[in-house]
């Protein structure tokens, strides 16, 4: 009898101690869930944060390469540029006037000197106050339209007469001026190039490379110089 009554007062006790249990559990939940929630959003934060950090990592690289690309550009640029400076310089009095001339009248773009041609009295064969072509000559264009043709470019020709100092200056004006359209006349009907891209100038005998007072100097000074401008 006794022990039911001790079994009896201890059950308020042990329910008593379950709901105390309960409520603390349930408390420290309703704590937590802010907690939780903040956290989940910082870790959502963190993790945005590092698709970003990635994101801009990547980008930061194509910038870098991007950069490195025009640094490349910039320097083959700055070569070229270089080079044509020294190509110049290196060209004769008259190969410049052509670029001077052909820039003024705007006939290229970009109006660089690509190289000149000097075809002299060895290979055009002209006598004195001759302006007719021979076979000698037009193989000698046939090869010049050749490799001018391989290197598919866009380019512009200025061709110059060139006489040696026998007759008077106006006299070899006008051999010059017939000699370069000889070779005008023949590159466009033989060798297909435009007309359009091509002009004629004559110096006459004011430009001569050798001295004209030996047979040998004469010869050098009758010629026509093909100035390829691109």
């Amino acid at each position: 009898m006794k022990n039911r009554i001790i079994l009896v007062g201890l059950i308020p006790l042990l329910i008593s101690g379950c709901a105390t249990r309960e409520y603390v559990h349930e408390y420290l939940s309703n704590q937590l869930k802010p907690l939780n929630t903040q956290t989940a959003a910082l870790d959502g934060r963190l993790t945005s944060a590092e698709a970003g950090i990635a994101t801009n990592t990547s980008n930061l690289k194509n910038t870098e390469a991007a950069l490195a690309e025009v640094q490349v550009t910039l320097k083959v640029h700055a070569d070229r540029l270089t080079k044509n400076e020294t190509d110049i310089a290196q060209l004769s009095k008259t190969a410049q006037e052509a670029l001077e001339r052909a820039n003024q009248a705007g006939k290229l773009a970009e109006g660089k000197l690509i190289y000149e041609v000097v075809l002299s009295d060895d290979k055009l064969k002209f006598g004195t106050g001759k302006t007719a072509l021979g076979g000698v000559a037009e193989a000698a264009l046939d090869t010049f339209v050749s490799q001018l043709k391989s290197g598919n470019k866009n380019v512009y020709l200025e061709i110059q007469g060139h006489t040696d100092s026998i007759g008077t200056p106006q006299h070899n004006l006008k051999v010059g001026a017939a000699r370069a359209e000889a070779v005008k006349r023949y590159l466009n009907i033989s060798g297909g190039i435009a007309l359009h891209r091509m002009s004629t100038i004559s110096y006459g005998e004011s430009e001569p490379i050798a001295d004209n007072r030996y047979k040998a100097g004469r010869s050098e000074n009758r010629r026509v110089v093909l100035v390829v401008i691109q």
